[in-house]
């Protein structure tokens, strides 16, 4: 059997790393992936035509990895990694679960625009230097 996870999505904020006594770094972060919205086997669409889309959020843990560190609220990235499920007790010792994705490799695909970053085509350098 095997445990694959493949995510392409946006991180929902930025990285949030901590460094374990034996000098681990360990990045969490949450990415939210996105699907069309079906009903009676159709996808149901908003008032202007466009689909509408319904988003899952997923806890995503890495080690030791400095691209997950760089995350940042907004950024697409693609994920490649592994489920792990964990059990855990609630105060009233309730059994509880949670499914995190552990990373094996996170590539950045797109930097978020920053707030108020207007980008003129005509001041883009096409020149390709000699």
């Amino acid at each position: 059997m095997t445990n694959i996870v493949i995510l392409t999505g946006n991180i929902g904020n930025d990285a949030e790393t901590t460094t374990t006594a034996g000098g681990i770094m360990i990045t969490n972060l949450s990415v939210a992936t996105s699907y069309p919205l079906f009903a009676d086997g159709k996808i149901v669409r908003d008032e202007d035509g466009r689909a509408r889309l319904v988003t899952d959020w997923h806890r995503v843990v890495a080690f030791d990895n400095k691209h997950a560190q760089k995350c940042v609220k907004g950024m697409k990235v693609l994920v490649i990694g592994r489920n792990k499920t964990n059990k855990w007790q609630d105060r009233d010792g309730n059994d509880r679960y949670t499914t995190e994705v552990i990373v094996k490799s996170i590539e950045h695909l797109a930097w978020p625009k920053r707030q108020n970053e207007d980008i003129d085509p005509d001041d883009l350098d096409d020149e390709i230097p000699e």
